[in-house]
């Protein structure tokens, strides 16, 4: 079932998709070569605690699977849902970390990919890409189109440049819980699909590969890897459908703040525009 929010819903939901980008700003001040993915985990962790909310990944269930973190942090062929741990990230790598927050009823989600020291042109290509392709997908999230425009907008570009569109994971809803109807897939036909209406809130959130869109998922039980075993990006944004112009919600204002203090601002430039 489909929910539709009002002002004071969005309002909440608009709270909670601000503390998850300040979030993600703190985690982006120790993203670096040497550091481990579990000591960005405690980073967010204490950060959302510290604001008065909890982490909405952390005990997360999929059937018996329990998600044990308060972030994903996938690196490099992993696609999403990479489990924190003692990885050390190297010069060259990149990082996907998304993050969720529940404060005071209302989800929060959101993903930024990382780039660790220096990475190599074709890197900086595929993340470009991904951003662009979510920011394209988010100018079609008004009322009146439809969910495979958002899709198209996708898969259009990614495919056009020559990248893999993951079909077998997409976006959601959201709202008083972290994963609403309806699906949002990153692949799809302009004007198909279900309607757009005004009140709907999604979490936008390509997932790009370098090269083939399959997938497969770790003896963990969830982290998702390339099934070629090349990198993978995921940028993801919540976004309330409008009439003209979506709202989005979240922001990655904090981050791109908090990358003018390290070293590796001009590959985070030169992959964004």
């Amino acid at each position: 079932m489909i929910h539709l929010k009002n002002e004071r819903e969005i309002q909440g939901l608009r709270a909670s998709a601000d503390l998850v980008g300040r979030t993600l700003g703190a985690v982006a001040t120790a993203v670096r070569p040497g550091v481990s993915t579990i000591e960005l985990d405690r980073i967010a962790e204490s950060f959302i605690r510290d604001h008065g909310a909890k982490p909405a990944f952390k005990g997360y269930k999929v059937g018996r699977e329990v998600f044990p973190a308060t972030l994903c942090t996938s690196v490099n062929d992993e696609v999403v849902h990479g489990i924190p741990g003692e990885t050390i990230l190297k010069d060259g790598d990149i990082v996907s970390v998304d993050c969720g927050v529940l404060l005071d009823g209302f989800y929060g989600d959101s993903a930024y990919t990382f780039a660790v020291g220096s990475i190599s042109d074709e890197t900086q290509n595929l993340l470009a890409t991904t951003y662009d392709s979510l920011m394209l997908a988010v100018g079609q999230a008004t009322t009146g189109k439809r969910l495979g425009d958002i899709g198209a907008a996708v898969q259009e570009l990614c495919e056009e440049r020559g990248y893999g569109v993951v079909k077998d994971l997409v976006g959601h809803g959201i709202g008083r819980s972290l994963h609403e109807d309806p699906q949002v897939p990153n692949y799809g036909r302009a004007g198909s699909g279900r309607k757009l209406k005004t009140g709907l809130v999604i979490c936008i959130e390509p997932m790009i590969n370098f090269r083939s869109p399959h997938v497969r998922t770790d003896g963990d039980g969830w982290t998702v890897k390339t099934s070629d075993s090349l990198p993978s990006a995921h940028y993801e944004h919540m976004v309330a459908v409008r009439p003209g112009e979506a709202e989005v919600l979240t922001t990655f204002r904090y981050i791109e703040e908090s990358l003018d203090v390290l070293p590796y601002k001009q590959f985070a430039d030169a992959a964004h525009g």
